[in-house]
């Protein structure tokens, strides 16, 4: 009847529904014009594979356009493998130092983001495919035919059809983010001077949309090259930035002179027009660096106005020997708001020039600090060379994924080898698909695959019995069959995957050879080996994941924040420019804490929660989240401290600008005990901070803008550790909320 809509394939089964009637169309018009059309079976078979391989294996983010686009550029990586994958398996020794090579490189492959993380479990396929019998070096040109047309045919299909809307790009958010910065500031330059319960609110929701984890993976720039490095650089300045101008304290009302007040506006101005040509840069690639420089000028002129003490008081001495500037100054609460919005203008600073870099890449036209911008100046190789080195140890989730991977595929390749396993490449199959990076899920995934192959094979055996030799019903049954399979198993989950996937390939080689139901029984033992071999590497190399792993990189970010914290604090104190060179090299080993920790935590989303004994609905002990900020707080604050001109502090100042580095340093150093205390002792319950290390109402007396600004960074990563134990009161100040990091 008009009108009446017909039924609808409900909302779970519409994307693997596209993408499966993409690999089936491919797949089977491949097969059938190789198979019965050209006689060819063995340029059939692979390019049958390949496109499983890369269409139903892969799991590669994005768009059908934007996994066409990845997977042509992987194309001579296919041929590679299928060359090397041919070439090798001649003798056992040979494929099987292969397979740890290949297996362990495709699998590290993972630390370039995630369009190679998806796609190296095909990728692992096209070298298992040809590391079995027949070995037949001289059948290579059809196999590469084969693999071509597939790859090629499944890229056209990818882009051409059933086209999805794309997600809003990561360089849209950032812009969006930095227009919402641009109203924050515009509304802090005017009075009040200070942002509304809306305004605060949009601010922490825009920080909010340029998280990583709330970012679709195909969008976020996860990558180590120069503009993925830029564009998230961008990201978390502008995070900041959005949180700074949440929390910037009203002016007091008794602040001294319009001289100040103007020198603030002026940089809450600049600050607003830099992120709207911010923005601009981001959607458009204009230049911001003519507002960087009026930035840079009006930041340098309010840094000159607030340089001189604070004014005395009935607490306060009036001059000490080696402080500079006029008697009566500015009051302490000036101070500190002349020290926030000075931290204002350094995140919009850093928010522009990454952005201009991460459009312009080299040809970028706002001057860049060495330290901050490192990567500016390296090449795509040697970027790359930096992250595979970074995750190069034992530590790295990345590093133990690989290595358990690369050996349980080797392992299955021996046996495979050595016993002439039937249909071996079966179970090297099972242990790729069937692995995880956790004991406990990988048990779990193997009893669901090991039910449904059962069930699979039994099915399979009674099509083989029953259909016997006409090849006519197999390639009649296999399109349909390929469209359930890959439609119904990623929405139902492996037990159905693996039992779809039996019948399926049974369908495929009982058209390539005579067919028996044996072959169902070889599936089903081939499953069962290469899932064993699977739970003994799942037991031997890390079998809780990321779970330990997080407990310790989180305590090493922590004890390299503390040394941090240490230098950058004995600088302040000592107004000199010669504590900065040690602080070099702690800043990339704390680089590289942050680094190994954000890979740990990634893969920890994606593993379900070790058993705890505190029931389901429990809340985590530790806030890991907080302890990743608490490293990025570390490093920025310490970079904006120790920039010149290095202003020397009084004897009181000095003395209290260490005793409040020593107490957070002392601190991060007993929750980093609590995270990791050893081998042989259980984590311990973090300890509770109290968030707020100073107290403003006895500041010592003559203290410059330099110690504001240094006890409120000391602020807030005392908040930081506070809100790691999930004890996160109101803090004071406010300096320290986290809303927008």
């Amino acid at each position: 009847m008009r009108g009446v809509p017909g039924p609808r394939l409900p909302a779970a089964y519409a994307a693997p529904g596209r993408r499966a009637l993409r690999v089936t169309l491919v797949a089977a018009a491949c097969f059938y014009a190789f198979r019965y059309g050209l006689d060819r079976p063995v340029a059939a078979t692979y390019a049958l594979f390949t496109v499983v391989a890369v269409g139903g294996l892969s799991r590669i983010p994005g768009t059908g356009r934007q996994r066409a686009a990845v997977v042509l550029r992987l194309l001579p990586v296919c041929w590679a493998l299928v060359v090397v994958g041919t070439c090798l398996s001649v003798r056992t020794w040979s494929a099987v130092a292969g397979m740890l090579v290949v297996g362990f490189t495709l699998t590290f492959a993972a630390v370039g983001g995630p369009r190679p993380a998806g796609a190296a479990p095909g990728l692992q396929l096209l070298y298992i495919l040809p590391s079995f019998p027949p070995y037949d070096p001289g059948s290579l040109g059809d196999r590469l035919i084969g693999t071509t047309t597939g790859a090629v045919l499944f890229v056209a299909a990818e882009a051409l059809l059933f086209r999805e809307p794309r997600p809003l790009p990561y360089r849209e958010r950032a812009a969006r983010a930095a227009l919402t910065a641009e109203q924050c500031a515009a509304g802090l330059a005017a009075p009040p001077g200070t942002l509304t319960d809306p305004g605060v609110r949009a601010a922490r929701e825009a920080g909010q949309t340029l998280r990583p984890f709330n970012v679709p993976d195909a969008e976020r720039p996860a990558g180590p090259g120069l503009h993925d490095r830029a564009l998230a650089h961008t990201g978390l300045a502008t995070r900041t930035l959005l949180s700074r101008l949440a929390q910037l304290p009203a002016e007091p009302p008794d602040a001294p002179g319009p001289q100040a007040r103007h020198a603030v506006s002026a940089v809450l101005y600049a600050v607003a027009a830099l992120a709207g040509t911010t923005a601009a840069c981001l959607r458009t690639g204009a230049s911001p660096a003519a507002r960087q420089r009026a930035l840079a000028e009006a930041r340098a002129h309010l840094s000159e106005v607030s340089a001189g003490p604070p004014a005395p008081t009935a607490a306060h001495t009036p001059r000490r020997a080696g402080e500079t500037g006029p008697a009566a100054g500015f009051p302490p609460a000036v101070l500190r708001r002349h020290a926030a919005v000075l931290e204002i203008a350094d995140a919009a600073l850093a928010m522009g020039a990454a952005a201009d870099l991460a459009v312009h890449g080299r040809h970028a036209s706002v001057p860049l600090p060495a330290g901050r911008f490192w990567y500016a100046t390296s090449r795509a190789p040697a970027l790359w060379w930096h992250r595979m080195h970074g995750h190069a140890g034992r530590r790295s989730v990345f590093f133990q994924n690989a290595v358990r991977m690369a050996l349980a595929l080797t392992a299955v390749r021996l046996v495979a080898g050595v016993d002439t396993l039937p249909h071996g490449f079966w179970a090297m199959l099972a242990t790729l698909t069937l692995t995880r990076t956790t004991l406990g899920e990988t048990w779990s995934t193997i009893r669901l695959a090991l039910a449904g192959t059962l069930a699979g094979a039994l099915v399979s055996a009674g099509i083989l019995v029953l259909v016997g030799t006409d090849t006519a019903v197999y390639a009649v049954l296999l399109p349909v069959w390929m469209l359930c399979a890959f439609t119904v198993g990623p929405v139902k989950g492996m037990g159905w995957a693996q039992g779809l996937f039996t019948v399926l390939v049974a369908l495929v080689f009982a058209q390539l050879a005579q067919p028996t139901w044996r072959l169902a029984e070889a599936r089903l033992l081939d499953v069962l080996v290469g899932s064993a071999i699977g739970v003994v590497f799942g037991v031997l190399a890390w079998p809780r994941g990321a779970h330990d792993e997080m407990h310790h990189a989180g305590a090493e970010l922590l004890r390299r924040s503390a040394e941090i914290v240490v230098t950058t604090s004995a600088a302040v104190a000592d107004g000199a420019a010669a504590a900065v060179r040690p602080g070099v090299s702690g800043h990339r080993s704390l680089q590289r804490a942050v680094l190994l920790a954000e890979s740990a935590y990634a893969q920890l989303q994606s593993e379900p929660p070790p058993f705890t004994g505190r029931g389901p609905g429990a809340p985590a002990v530790v806030d890991w989240q907080a302890t990743l900020i608490a490293g990025h707080h570390t490093l920025w604050g310490s970079a904006r401290l120790l920039e010149p001109p290095c202003t020397e502090l009084g004897p009181a100042a000095a003395a209290s600008a260490g005793t409040l580095g020593d107490r957070v340093a002392g601190r991060m150093l007993l929750v980093s005990a609590a995270l990791d205390p050893g081998e042989d002792t259980p984590p311990a319950p973090v300890p509770l901070t109290d968030p707020a290390p100073a107290d403003f109402a006895a500041e010592p007396p003559g203290a410059p803008r330099r110690y504001y600004a240094t006890a409120a960074w000391l602020d807030s990563l005392m908040a930081d550790l506070a809100r790691i134990a999930h004890a996160d009161p109101a803090p004071r100040t406010g300096a320290a909320a986290a809303d927008g990091h």
